[in-house]
């Protein structure tokens, strides 16, 4: 067992991560130690990271304890790099996290320098000469390689710099060598955000905290226009738009609303936002106060002006849309659902429920199957899955006289049928069997669609019987 982590005040004891437990309470036999909890860690990283989204969204997470952020462009809305800096180290540290930082050209210079240069702000181009003096340690190699620089007197990133790069390709491998170009800053390796970055995004920063809800629902709708000015030149709408509420505390909550159709009204953003809010079973708790909302635009797509004709009720249509997108926004678009034909004569499988708001016109169209003052030909309501039912005695014709389902014994005193449906044997490589549906009456009144699977041509012993759907 090794220390993973220890505090300020075992550090001046002399003790590190790393070391083993047993010469740790050699050297201190009153040290206090509790289990290490590497998922507990891993989730306190990513709240730190929540956190660092307000200064750039390139923010990568490399377990244990660090984070990589891509400042290009950004640095100059904070003052500078130094001011950055500063600003991230005052944040953390009022939070209580104790941390070492710096910026650098490469991912490699920086993170070696936030480890031994604390503070550390390295000029483009003067990585190779600001990380020289450092000890290989810097490179986060493994043990191994480490181990044998230091047994060839190679101590310093400089000193293994100074080497052929044929010669440390040929005994430590060509990943050592980018490793080291990249520390140099002779190579770049960019981050891997950890999470997707919007195709669009707006912010606001505020000077006091906001707290009240009508005020978060008037920045919403600022950024939306200034969102929507953006989509328009480029002729795209909104499919998911994700709102980001930064408190002052480090809290840092998001919310997304979906449609249906690409939008980019403001109006119409701002009201489905307000649904959302509304509806959160955990309530934004502004805390004391939001100083940064950010509304980004997850997905795009194109806004084609549509045609419409002279008898076209657009309106109509763009009304059911917008109440489709407010009930989504509310319930959740799993609960919204619209049914779409299948190209198929399955019975349970013609027909499909999908989210409404991502409903589309298929090739499939409904069929009528019946005539006008005809009764019901198919059930309104079918089970998720046909249920086995006991036939207890049969008529000559082969519909049921008397079964059994669910335990109860039904007595049969109408019946429609058969009507055979096969298969569709090119979707199976072994046969399945023709299903023949009745359509039956108990004495009580109740209408039930029943089949028959097996093959009736040999009238073998193998056909069963199950409860397709009740009508009602």
């Amino acid at each position: 067992m090794r220390l993973s982590a220890v505090d300020r005040k075992a550090t001046s004891l002399g003790l590190a991560a790393g070391m083993p437990l047993a010469n740790a309470r050699a050297m201190l036999p009153a040290l206090k130690v509790m289990a290490a909890n590497e998922p507990a860690d891993r989730e306190l990283l990513e709240h730190i990271a929540d956190w660092c989204d307000r200064f750039t969204p390139f923010v990568a997470v490399h377990p244990p304890r660090t984070l990589l952020l891509d400042v290009t462009g950004a640095a100059h809305l904070f003052g500078g790099e130094t001011a950055m800096l500063g600003q991230i180290r005052a944040g953390l540290s009022k939070q209580g996290f104790a941390l070492r930082g710096a910026m650098a050209g490469t991912v490699l210079a920086a993170r070696a320098l936030a480890r031994y240069r604390d503070g550390t702000i390295v000029p483009p181009g003067d990585e190779a000469a600001v990380i020289a003096p450092l000890p290989v340690e810097a490179l986060d190699l493994d043990p191994v390689t480490t181990h044998a620089f230091r047994r060839a007197g190679l101590k310093s990133i400089g000193q293994v710099a100074g080497r052929g790069r044929a010669e440390l390709t040929a005994r430590f491998g060509a990943s050592m060598v980018f490793t080291l170009d990249n520390a140099l800053g002779r190579v770049e390796k960019p981050i891997s955000p950890r999470l997707p970055l919007p195709d669009y995004r707006a912010e606001c920063r505020f000077t006091e905290p906001v707290v009240t809800q009508d005020l978060i629902l008037a920045t919403l709708k600022s950024l939306s226009a200034t969102l929507s000015a953006m989509l328009e030149e480029r002729g795209e709408g909104v499919r998911r738009l994700e709102a980001g509420f930064f408190r002052t505390d480090g809290t840092v909550r998001r919310i997304v609303v979906e449609t249906g159709q690409p939008i980019r009204q403001p109006a119409v953003i701002e009201r489905l936002f307000r649904e959302k809010l509304d509806a959160l079973a955990d309530p934004l708790d502004p805390g004391f106060g939001y100083d940064l909302i950010r509304l980004g635009v997850s997905r795009a797509e194109r806004a084609d002006p549509a045609t419409v004709g002279f008898d076209a009720n657009l309106d109509a249509e763009r009304e059911i849309r917008f109440l489709v997108d407010r009930l989504a926004a509310r319930f959740g678009s799993h609960r919204i659902l619209s049914f779409q034909p299948n190209d198929t004569h399955i019975p349970e499988a013609a027909w499909a429920a999908v989210p409404a708001q991502y409903g589309r016109a298929t090739k499939s169209t409904w069929k009528k199957i019946r005539i006008a003052q005809e009764a019901p030909r198919r059930p309104l309501r079918m089970l998720a899955k046909s249920e086995p039912v006991d036939v207890v005695a049969e008529i000559p014709q082969g519909s049921p006289l008397r079964f059994r389902w669910r335990r109860a014994l039904h007595t049969v005193t109408h019946v429609e049928g058969p009507e055979r449906i096969a298969m569709e044997w090119w979707r199976h490589q072994t046969p399945m069997p023709t299903r023949d549906y009745f359509r039956v009456e108990d004495e009580e009144g109740r209408r039930y669609w029943l089949y028959r699977e097996g093959i009736y041509e040999r009238e073998t012993a193998a056909s069963r019987w199950f409860m397709q759907g009740i009508f009602v």
